[in-house]
């Protein structure tokens, strides 16, 4: 039995950091290429020790994988491009020199990189020291992982101020099974304290069970961060009794849909999580989601641009491929119609749901029901 443990703990770990290296692959390779930005900042605040027994890769390898590849693929394709600094911090003094150990064996640091930084800090005295950092930012980005030993000391004003100059984003890991099995049960300080941050203790709505405590979650994050920002979650099933979740957070709709496609490449299905089994359809069954096309239906119950479509559909945790195809087929059926600025008729499954049209409002339509 223990054995199953070890390995259903290993591949539930793996699906975590497989998440974090989708994005961050991704997010090096646009901030490198947007011409603007002058150096990249990673921060791993619990970065552990680098890699498993088993050989598998923890956070700061998989990071540095991602640092390293973009960085060779610039140095082959252009001569200026961001440099990277990355820091990677634990408490446990041990946990960081072995990852400095892992880093160095594996041949995934170059001073051309940019700077590494190794530290042994508190989370309670670190955090302030980098949102003041942050905070000074120029031609800069960051990106800030943060993987717990628990949620005591994890509060919400922590990723606001984090994000607060609009140049950070954040992956936040959170013990959500837990979390949950506490809230009804003898709901402790450390629970009660992080939900009081996002909302009045007696206003929150115990959850019925820790789906709904992910997504509950997940609501009051975006309440208390505010609609200009965007906020996400993945869920991993580590067994079949607990679920922990990754929740991300950023300022830009860009860095969310790459986000979502991250999630919808290892979840080809759902685009929501990943189970030990290997079978979403399972996994997901309890969740009762709402399928996309109910939720823009009632969405379009009033006229839209196709700029308003797009960010609606990933807030809805949906990619722009699956409103498309939803769009052409109500289009085919005649139930809904697309119209130009100019009052003419959209030419047939032309919808412009993409980050460009979105940001420039080039070629901007309106959706509207016929029925």
């Amino acid at each position: 039995m223990s054995k199953d443990v070890k390995k259903h703990l290993l591949e539930h770990s793996a699906a975590k950091v497989k998440l974090l290296g989708e994005y961050i692959a991704r997010f090096l390779n646009i901030i490198s290429n947007d011409r603007y930005t002058e150096n990249i900042h990673v921060y791993d605040l619990f970065c552990g020790e680098g890699q498993y027994e088993d050989g598998g890769l923890g956070s700061p390898l998989v990071i540095m994988n991602a640092v390293k590849d973009i960085h060779f693929k610039n140095v082959a394709k252009k001569d200026t491009f961001p440099k990277i600094n990355c820091q990677f911090n634990d408490i446990e003094t041990a946990k960081v020199d072995s990852t400095s150990a892992a880093i160095a064996a594996n041949n995934l640091y170059y001073s051309s990189f940019g700077d590494i930084e190794y530290s042994s800090e508190d989370y309670l005295e670190l955090i302030p020291k980098l949102t003041e950092k942050l905070s000074e930012l120029k031609n800069e980005k960051a990106f800030v992982f943060i993987d717990p030993y628990g949620y005591k000391h994890i509060r919400m004003q922590n990723i606001i101020d984090l994000m607060s100059n609009n140049k950070t984003e954040v992956l936040l890991w959170l013990p959500t099974q837990f979390m949950y099995r506490f809230e009804s049960n003898g709901t402790p300080t450390a629970l009660k304290d992080f939900i009081e941050e996002l909302v009045p203790y007696q206003d929150w709505t115990e959850s019925t069970n820790v789906w709904t405590f992910v997504d509950t979650l997940k609501n009051e994050f975006q309440n208390a961060i505010g609609d200009e920002y965007f906020v996400d979650n993945f869920t991993i099933e580590k067994d079949a009794n607990t679920v922990f979740c990754l929740y991300f957070f950023t300022s830009h709709i860009k860095g969310f849909e790459k986000m979502l496609e991250s999630k919808w490449k290892i979840d080809d299905d759902h685009g929501k999580g990943w189970s030990y089994q290997g079978n979403q359809g399972d996994l997901f069954a309890a969740m009762n989601m709402n399928p996309l096309e109910e939720k823009l239906m009632e969405f379009l119950n009033e006229p839209r641009t196709n700029g308003e479509i797009f960010e609606f559909t990933l807030r809805c945790g949906y990619l722009s491929k699956h409103s498309k195809e939803i769009l052409s087929n109500l289009q085919k059926q005649g139930n809904i119609k697309a119209i130009l600025e100019d009052t003419s008729d959209a030419r047939k499954n032309a919808f412009y749901l993409n980050y460009k049209c979105y940001k420039e409002e080039y070629s901007k339509i309106t959706v509207s029901k016929t029925i």
